[in-house]
């Protein structure tokens, strides 16, 4: 299987290219982000940028374990490290539109629960 929109949008996003990582979302973009501290719910390529231009530059990784697509649907499980050390794991779908870019989003985070094991 051939790479998944959603990591290659992962990989810009740990790469700081957030402009190329911006334009693989639909300009209304549904995302729903859940965290441990919360769930960030919004609408829209901008808020999506205000939100990502928020987190600052680090070391951040996401280290995709395990790919999937069915049509117009992808799905992502990976973890996330800072440096050397696994922060967490996530659980991501999207579901692309007509034009190939990502019409909705929804991630899941984790600092406790493995799902799957590195491989």
């Amino acid at each position: 299987m051939s790479e998944t929109t959603l990591a290659r949008y992962y990989r810009a996003v740990d790469e700081d290219r957030l402009d190329d990582a911006l334009a693989m979302l639909d300009p209304d973009v549904r995302f729903t982000i859940v965290l441990p501290a919360g769930a960030r719910r919004g609408l829209g390529r901008t808020e999506m940028g205000g939100y990502l231009g928020a987190r600052g530059v680090s070391n951040r990784a996401h280290v995709v374990l395990r790919q999937s697509r069915d049509a117009d649907v992808e799905f992502v499980y990976g973890k996330v490290t800072e440096g050397p050390t696994t922060t967490g794991r996530f659980l991501s779908g999207v579901r692309l539109g007509a034009d190939g870019l990502i019409a909705s989003y929804q991630v899941t985070f984790d600092t406790d629960h493995v799902l799957v094991e590195d491989r």
